[in-house]
């Protein structure tokens, strides 16, 4: 398993995701890691993240799914560049697609670990298939549909904004 999270590359000016982004103190700051030809995440839920008690919020699975899955969709196309994960220019996805099957209620308090797998990688879009699994039950699948994002959702850079109190 590499030792840099893929999440650790991001530019700051993305780096803001409820789920992934590293600059964000209140979200879930999902880490993910190439494992051989997999991808792989580790996320413990807390116990505020219970649908009903003694089980994961199927939302936050959604979530850690649709994180896990750009961020697999970054790192394979850096790869198939043959580049370093934030190398210039960077590579940044955001979801086209997100599905989700919830195979059998997720069990609240423990780790639960994801797996990601590129299904297909073009220059501008991918399918990735994602397990969430707990206590090495797969509890949840899904796919994510992820595009480069378009330059529209690029963050101002800082010397173009106006002043403060402009």
């Amino acid at each position: 398993m590499s030792d840099r999270a893929f999440q650790e590359s991001y530019p700051d000016d993305v780096s803001h995701c409820y789920g992934c982004g590293r600059l964000n103190e209140h979200g879930h700051q999902l880490k993910s890691y190439w494992d051989g030809e997999e991808t792989v995440a580790q996320f413990e839920p807390l116990p505020y993240h219970t649908a009903i008690p003694g089980f994961v919020y199927g939302g936050l699975i959604a979530s850690l799914v649709d994180c896990h899955g750009t961020a697999t969709a970054a790192a394979a196309s850096y790869r198939a560049e043959g580049r370093v994960m934030g190398s210039e220019p960077a590579l940044r996805f955001v979801t086209a697609s997100l599905h989700v099957d919830f195979l059998r209620p997720t069990p609240l308090g423990g780790p639960l670990e994801l797996r990601g797998h590129v299904e297909t990688l073009g220059p501008r879009k991918a399918s990735i298939a994602i397990t969430v699994s707990a206590e090495g039950v797969v509890c949840a699948r899904g796919r994510v549909v992820a595009v480069r994002m378009p330059e529209s959702m690029t963050p101002p850079q800082a010397d173009a904004r106006e002043p403060a109190g402009a």
